[in-house]
């Protein structure tokens, strides 16, 4: 393909350049604006200069990307609501024989996990949790975020919903989930383990020292107070990176502040106040407490009665503590009679059969996530089509929720999929000025795959890219041009050079801080953690991420070539 006029091509780089800068830096200081509207900024451009016309603009947008998008994204929030990623993390601790056997572990469930719900939502969901175990056993943080982070991104090469490029991959190729997962899952695993090797000996010596000598190293630094049932996983929602409410019956002790609010909006204050939960699993909660305030009774730090002159005439009130729960206060109004032991006797008889009934409920409602769950996994090892299977998984979901499903829609990322149709419009118009095909001409004599120079010119590349203009950007540049170079050698070139892509421009996330958005997320939720908060600085990760990066790549490149 020869160049485009002059004028196109000056002005379809000029708009290229716009969104690589504002996806590449979201922060920059002449256009703070993010990556979403750089995005459509750059589409935006590409149409104005007429580098494109609206209605190929239009047609560039790859909507089934951007379903698989969606229904992955619903399900990992359902996922999430059913507690699968507490279980994760519990998983991390259960009979765990020290430092480095906890380091193994966040790599291999770190990794499986990024293969099934994406490296994005596992890095969200884990890295609080990791990095308050880490406190909690006076060990250094660095490494177990570390190995969060790239063994994410290593693990979300295995299967086509790991991550957005590999979606972009599984699409364009057509290459069905089986065939995916055979042709990288070796790869993957050698990855991890081999990641895992490295991160074990860069860390030797930290994670040898003795509990004593950390604990002393620990009060040297000043008190850490970490309790016990603080250490628990984080919710996840992709829009916000929020929390949202557990369903999980194992929890029904746990307290949370509830909402006070007065019966009528024009009552005073003397009125009759009650405890409002934020919603029904509160009042299960509440339940259950009342059911076990005998064998709680140990837990019990505080307990104080507030007078009526202090709420104008308002009834007492009790406010009761626990150690596990220092910061929930429950506010409740104290029984004028029956004495407490009626009381709570004829509220047992009362209460139990609602409270068990609610636990079937939500104990029903996680098997039917899960099981949902497994059968679009089921269906996508059959081959049936990625987009309308995982979109057909999330309409599922919504309808057996039995709610509204506005709460739930509301989690989407809608920033992303508008992100993704920008980039879509803006990669498509810089194709358009022959730019690529130029570049890849000179190349593409040398990175032919049928020959061990080649592919690992080809992985060079890919690399390189990957780090300066982000993996998906360079999947959508590099990823015909290399299977229609490979498809002239055999049709099992051609499907080798699109598994190539998917697992090098992956792994290569794990060079630089900047070179992937697992990186990103993991970085900034430590450095935000209350309490907990540790900053994993660029030179740091850097030091470990480019041997790794290196040793990785070459040993997946030597098995999915042979693939």
């Amino acid at each position: 393909m020869v160049l485009a006029s002059t004028s196109k091509v000056v002005l379809g780089c000029v708009a290229f350049g716009i969104f690589w800068v504002l996806a590449v830096f979201p922060s920059v200081p002449f256009m703070p604006v993010g990556r979403t509207a750089g995005s459509l900024l750059g589409a935006m451009l590409m149409v104005l200069f007429r580098v494109i016309t609206p209605e190929d603009a239009y047609a560039a947008i790859d909507l089934p990307i951007i379903g698989l998008l969606f229904g992955t994204m619903v399900v990992s929030i359902f996922l999430e609501r059913a507690d699968m990623f507490k279980y994760l993390g519990n998983l991390l601790q259960w009979k765990s024989r020290g430092s480095k056997d906890l380091l193994f572990r966040v790599c291999i469930v770190s990794a499986i996990a990024s293969a099934l719900f994406t490296n994005d939502t596992c890095c969200v969901v884990l890295t609080e949790f990791i990095l308050k175990v880490a406190r909690q056993n006076n060990l250094p943080p660095q490494p177990f975020l570390l190995a969060l982070a790239t063994s994410s991104n290593i693990g979300s090469a295995a299967t086509p919903i790991g991550n957005p490029q590999n979606l972009v991959i599984a699409v364009e190729s057509g290459i069905s989930f089986g065939q995916f997962l055979l042709g990288v899952f070796p790869a993957m695993i050698v990855g991890v383990l081999t990641n895992a090797a490295i991160l074990l000996c860069y860390f030797w010596r930290y994670l040898s020292v003795e509990p004593t000598d950390q604990q002393e190293r620990g009060a040297a630094n000043g008190p850490e107070v970490v309790a016990d049932d603080e250490v628990t996983s984080h919710r996840f929602t992709p829009a916000r990176m929020s929390h949202v409410s557990s369903l999980n019956p194992d929890d029904f002790d746990c307290v949370s502040e509830p909402i006070i609010r007065s019966a009528s909006v024009n009552a005073s204050v003397n009125g009759d106040l009650r405890s409002r939960s934020i919603n029904s699993e509160a009042d299960m909660q509440f339940s259950i407490k009342s059911l076990r305030s005998s064998s709680m009774s140990h837990e019990m730090v505080e307990v104080s009665t507030v007078p009526a002159a202090t709420l104008d005439g308002a009834s007492s009130r009790k406010f009761t503590r626990t150690a596990s729960q220092q910061r929930s206060v429950i506010i409740e109004d104290a029984p004028p009679s029956p004495p407490d032991s009626v009381a709570a006797d004829g509220e047992k008889d009362k209460e139990l059969p609602e409270v068990v009934e609610k636990r079937w409920r939500v104990l029903v409602w996680k098997t039917a996530v899960y099981l949902i769950t497994l059968g679009m996994l089921i269906a996508l090892l059959m081959g049936l089509n990625m987009s309308w299977t995982a979109i057909t998984a999330a309409l599922v979901l919504l309808a057996l929720d039995f709610t509204d499903a506005q709460a739930c829609l509301e989690k989407v990322s809608y920033s992303l999929l508008i992100f993704f149709c920008g980039m879509f419009i803006t990669v498509d118009g810089f194709n358009k000025t022959g730019i690529p095909n130029t570049m890849w001409e000179l190349v593409e004599p040398y990175s032919r795959i049928d020959s061990a120079k080649g592919v690992a010119l080809l992985g060079v590349v890919i690399l390189i890219l990957s780090n300066v203009a982000s993996n998906v950007p360079t999947v959508l540049l590099l990823g015909t041009r290399v299977a229609a170079s490979a498809a002239a050698i055999s049709p099992a070139s051609e499907r080798k050079a699109w598994l190539i892509l998917a697992y090098v421009s992956t792994v290569a996330g794990n060079l630089t801080l900047l070179g992937s958005a697992a990186n990103l997320i993991v970085c900034e939720q430590a450095r935000r953690a209350q309490f907990f908060g540790y900053n994993l600085s660029f030179w740091s990760h850097l030091k470990f991420g480019v041997p790794s990066t290196i040793v990785v790549t070459a040993i997946g490149l030597l098995i999915v070539s042979s693939y």
